[in-house]
C-alpha cells in the first residue's frame, strides 16, 4: 500500500497545471507572444472533446461561470467546506482561466500552449496604477508580469492529512492518494499601488482547529460560483483531466499590489516563481457540469 501510494503521488503530481515554459521570454498577458490562429484552438477543443467523451471522463475546467448549462452526466460528491480541509497548495495563472463576472474580456488565442490567452479584468485602471515598476515580477523564462495584468489565484484544499507544499503532490499522501479536492479561485488585477491588497497577506498560512488554512482569502468578491470540474492548465488543452475538483470561483476582481506579489514569488513554501499558463476555456456542454448553486 505504501509503494502504491508513492506511485500515485508521482503520477498525479503534474496534474495541477504546472505548464512547461514557452520558447520566448516576454509571454505574460498583454505582451508579445506568437499567436496561433482560431483553427488551432478549434482543433485542440475538438481533440479534447473526442478524448473526454470516448473515455467517459467527468466534467472539466475552466468554464464560463455566467453560463450554468452543462450536460456531463458523471457526478461526484461536493468536497467539504474549506474549514474542514487542509490547504495544500497555492499557485497562480497568467490571466484568468475562467470567464465571467468582471473578467470577460478575451486576451486572445495566445501561443496555444497556455501563454497569451485567457481573460482579463473588464474595468479601467488609472495611469498611476499602470505605472511600470522597476522590479521584474516573475521569471523572464515564463514572462514577467506588469501592472495591468490579470492573474487567477488557486487556493487548493485536500481532505488528505497533508501540509502546504509544492505542486499537487502536496495534496496527496501515502495513506490517501485519492482525496477530495477543492479550489478556491480568486481573480486579481495587478496594480502599482502599495495601498492595494497585499498578496503576501492574502496567502498567509495558519492552523485552525487542526487544519492548515489560508485565512485571508477575500470574502468580499461576490458570492462564489460553485461547480464540479477538474484540474486545469494548458497540459489539458487536448486531453481531459481525470481528477475531480469542487470549484468556488469569485465573480469580482481584487486589485493587488504588484510588488507584494513580487515579494511572495521570491520566497514562498510552494516553490512558485512565476505565473503558469492557462487552459483553453471549456465550452462543450458534454464536458461541463450544470452549475446548481453558489456556495
Amino acid at each position: 500500500m505504501f509503494n502504491r501510494g508513492l506511485v500515485a503521488i508521482a503520477a498525479l503530481a503534474p496534474l495541477l497545471s504546472l505548464a512547461s515554459a514557452p520558447s520566448f521570454a516576454d509571454s505574460a498577458e498583454g505582451h508579445a507572444v506568437k499567436v496561433v490562429s482560431d483553427s488551432v484552438i478549434t482543433s485542440q477543443r475538438a481533440e479534447l472533446s473526442k478524448a473526454a467523451i470516448d473515455g467517459h471522463f467527468g466534467p472539466q475546467s475552466p468554464r464560463d461561470i455566467d453560463t450554468p448549462s452543462g450536460i456531463n452526466k458523471i457526478a461526484f460528491n461536493s468536497a467539504p467546506g474549506r474549514s474542514q480541509m487542509n490547504l495544500c497548495n497555492i499557485h497562480l495563472h497568467s490571466a484568468a482561466e475562467h470567464r465571467g463576472g468582471q473578467f470577460t474580456s478575451y486576451v486572445g488565442n495566445g501561443d496555444g500552449k497556455g501563454y497569451g490567452g485567457g481573460f482579463k479584468y473588464n474595468g479601467r485602471l488609472t495611469a498611476a496604477e499602470l505605472e511600470p515598476v522597476r522590479e521584474k515580477v516573475g521569471s523572464a523564462e515564463h514572462g514577467a508580469l506588469v501592472p495591468g495584468d490579470t492573474i487567477e489565484i488557486h487556493f487548493v484544499y485536500s481532505t488528505a492529512h497533508v501540509k502546504p507544499g509544492p505542486t499537487l503532490a502536496a495534496c496527496l499522501s501515502k495513506e490517501n492518494g485519492n482525496p477530495q479536492l477543492r479550489v478556491e479561485a480568486v481573480v486579481a488585477v495587478l496594480v502599482n499601488d502599495r495601498k492595494a491588497a497585499d498578496f503576501t497577506k492574502m496567502t498567509r498560512l495558519s492552523v485552525v482547529n487542526g487544519y492548515n488554512v489560508a485565512p485571508n482569502i477575500p470574502d468580499d468578491l461576490g458570492k462564489p460560483v460553485s461547480y464540479a470540474g477538474s484540474t486545469t492548465g494548458p497540459s489539458y488543452n487536448m486531453k481531459p483531466s481525470s481528477l475531480q475538483v469542487t470549484w468556488n470561483v469569485r465573480p469580482s476582481v481584487v486589485k493587488v499590489d504588484i510588488l507584494s506579489l513580487a515579494s511572495w514569488l521570491r520566497s514562498n513554501p510552494f516553490d512558485e516563481d512565476h505565473a503558469h499558463g492557462v487552459r483553453n476555456l471549456v465550452i462543450d456542454p458534454a464536458l461541463l457540469s450544470r452549475i446548481q448553486a453558489a456556495e
